[in-house]
């Protein structure tokens, strides 16, 4: 390893590094979580963080360090991260970043989690998100972050005035901002994918079922899914391996697909990878900085002898109305279990049963949350579901089969992850509409269930939203995590774009 250490410099190690250095025991799992949680101190302006418990974070870091003292050291033994507050956690609190369940106390871990800590990482604490992951830019969070009383967006370390991206943003700025080496997130829409690009690092959504979702707070139960984010595509794989796995006993919808080493076949050549290029991903409305990044990575991929082929996925419109069907019809049922009776919030005043109902979910759910909800109760009444949503599940099964005629002619698919880079903090709240198209490019994947990731391939250059990072997006058939990682890694081998880091960090 010539990465030299220093107290410092751990911040900057990839989680290959750092694992590696605990392994042989050149810093210790206490050590590496002592340092990350003071970096999250440090940063808390960024508001990335909606629960600590360092208590609980030292326990498991010391007995990380027992483990690799043993001899009995995990894949990732000691490596601190960190999870989305979508995942139910026993040692910290699980909000899915809404009031109805603010300080909500989980009595398990979710299967990622547990996973993950299998494999011997160390949970530094949860990341802030969109309430119920329903957003494209975390301004939809109900919960304060750490360290602060108000409750504010995350902010994105390139630009503290812009978003992050969302669901996943404040996991995108915690990877962004050195906060954590690694850390998980999901992907309903594009919510991994879209933060990534906005942050600048790279995030992968495996094919659906792959990682289990027992233990995920349910938005949209057939879109819903678990990915690792991180700094590279090396970073990732060494996470998703960990992470995926059948799990049929807990989740009905968990592949019966055996567990694989996503970092076996990374530097595998791409020479004649074919890459289809979609024409419906550059059309109107796609900025020019955007385009010219996308392009130019995609003449990287030639330059290593991949062939591009010209594709299409006619349907890649339709996508949003789909999907602004099924995702708030599944979340409308989903959702129905915050009543005030169970768990979570109640309301403190009411007169009978239904006033309670009413009044605990008025004040529990916040404006999008109740907007998701009103529409998916519309597309399910009677007289509307076969005209709304029967007909959204028929053209969700078109959209797949473009997707399958697309792979006859090519090995992965690349384009944007989204039509321009993060915009600024308030710029699109009052406009839900502007903030769903701009999943125009991530939805697709999601409706078929393909895995798809967002790797760094540029910063813009227009005087407006100069340095913001840029990102592109692969996605390929079923099950081929293996093959985007070996192609993403490629590029990362070729191209510095994800060492790149925002001053101050």
């Amino acid at each position: 390893m010539t990465t030299p250490l220093s107290h410092t410099a751990l911040h900057d190690l990839s989680v290959q590094e750092l694992t590696q250095a605990l392994q042989t025991k050149q810093v210790s799992a206490v050590e590496a979580a002592q340092h990350f949680l003071q970096r999250g101190r440090t940063h808390a302006t960024l508001g990335a963080y909606v629960d600590v418990n360092e208590d609980a974070t030292l326990r498991q870091a010391r007995a990380a360090d027992a483990r690799i003292a043993a001899g009995t050291a995990g894949a990732l033994e000691g490596l601190p991260l960190a999870h989305k507050d979508i995942f139910v956690t026993r040692d910290f609190a699980t909000t899915a970043g809404s009031r109805m369940l603010k300080g909500y106390r989980s009595p398990f871990d979710a299967t990622v989690v547990d996973k993950l800590a299998q494999a011997g990482a160390v949970t530094l604490g949860k990341l802030n998100c969109d309430e119920f992951a329903m957003g494209s830019s975390n301004e939809n969070t109900a919960i304060a972050a750490v360290g602060g009383e108000a409750v504010v967006p995350v902010r994105n370390p390139w630009n503290t005035n812009r978003i992050p991206g969302g669901s996943s943003g404040g996991s995108a700025a915690a990877v962004a901002a050195r906060l954590a080496p690694a850390v998980t997130g999901t992907d309903t829409g594009g919510s991994i994918r879209q933060p990534a690009s906005f942050c600048g690092i790279t995030g992968i959504k495996p094919t659906y079922g792959r990682a289990s979702r027992y233990g995920m707070v349910a938005f949209a139960s057939s879109l819903d899914q678990a990915g690792p984010m991180a700094r590279s595509a090396e970073d990732c794989a060494l996470l998703l391996s960990a992470m995926c796995g059948p799990d049929a006993d807990r989740d009905s919808t968990s592949l019966d697909v055996p567990a694989e080493n996503f970092a076996l076949k990374l530097n595998d050549s791409i020479e004649g990878l074919r890459i289809g290029v979609p024409k419906e991903f550059f059309g109107e409305g796609l900025s020019a900085d955007v385009r010219a990044s996308v392009d130019a990575a995609l003449k990287q991929y030639e330059q290593q002898g991949a062939k591009l082929v010209p594709i299409t996925l006619p349907r890649t419109e339709l996508s949003i109305p789909v999907y602004y069907i099924i995702a708030p019809a599944e979340a409308s049922s989903n959702l129905s279990r915050f009543d005030g009776v169970k768990f979570g919030h109640r309301a403190k005043d009411y007169g009978d049963l239904a006033d309670m109902y009413k009044k605990t979910r008025a004040e529990g759910f916040g404006d999008e949350v109740k907007r998701r909800i009103m529409i998916g109760t519309y597309v399910l009444s009677h007289g509307y579901y076969d005209a709304y949503y029967l007909q959204a599940q028929k053209i969700r099964r078109m959209i797949a089969d473009d997707f399958q005629n697309a792979f006859k002619s090519c090995d992965v698919i690349a384009g944007p992850v989204a039509p321009t880079v993060a915009w600024k903090i308030g710029e699109k709240s009052d406009d839900p509409v502007a903030n769903y198209l701009a999943d125009i490019f991530t939805l697709s994947g999601s409706l078929a269930g393909l895995p798809g990731m967002s790797i760094p391939v540029g910063f813009a250059a227009a005087e407006a939203d100069k340095g913001m990072p840029i990102g592109m997006q692969l996605l390929g058939n079923y099950c081929q995590e293996a093959r985007l990682l070996n192609a993403a890694h490629r590029f990362q081998q070729a191209t510095d774009y994800h060492l790149a880091k925002p001053a101050g960090f």
